[in-house]
């Protein structure tokens, strides 16, 4: 196939998903304003060919190359492939397990934004493709001085920091929310 099919050819369900966790992570990380991540949102959703997907993402740090990734998970798999091969002088090492990876950060919204919808379907402010993720979630709205997480009845749950949430529930920089098996650690708007 030419660098030109690649460049104009219509993009993939899978290459839009890709795309929407570049700019949750930017968005995640302060790289982008809530406003700036829902145009952006949408017209990934809109796009027409690989290269107008290329084009919203490429101001953005792009997740690692899949060698790279494949060379991960290879690395974190070693110390349970070497469990199962145990000799004398191996029994008494100690052993290494990988180090935790970290939880992507969710900046929140401004005081006074709109009402963030969480979920799987198409007009979720924070679209999440993951299947544990119901179509509608959870939402985080701003009252008076602070952001409150209410979850919307979903199958999975909704949790701040690992306890489920039946209630609104207020929430903080530095919490850990999770949509299901999603989780992220919420930051300041500025940050």
């Amino acid at each position: 196939m030419s660098t030109v099919g690649v460049q104009w050819g219509r993009p993939s369900d899978a290459e839009r998903d890709r795309a929407l966790a570049v700019l949750r992570d930017g968005a995640g990380s302060g790289r982008l304003s809530h406003d700036t991540f829902i145009r952006r949102m949408n017209f990934v959703l809109r796009a027409q060919s690989r290269g107008e997907l290329a084009d919203v993402l490429r101001d953005l740090p792009r997740t690692e190359p899949r060698r790279a990734g494949w060379l991960h998970h290879l690395r974190a798999r070693l110390p349970r492939l070497a469990r199962g091969r145990t000799s004398s002088s191996r029994a008494s090492r100690p052993r290494l397990s990988p180090a935790p990876s970290p939880t992507p950060a969710l900046a929140l919204p401004a005081p006074g934004s709109p009402t963030v919808r969480i979920g799987r379907f198409p007009g979720a402010t924070l679209r999440l493709g993951d299947v544990t993720v119901s179509r509608f979630h959870a939402e985080l709205r701003h009252l008076g001085d602070g952001w409150m997480l209410r979850d919307l009845g979903s199958m999975n749950g909704t949790c701040v920091n690992d306890l489920r949430i039946t209630t609104t529930v207020r929430v903080r920089p530095g919490d850990r929310v999770s949509f299901g098996a999603v989780t992220f650690t919420l930051t300041s708007h500025g940050q």
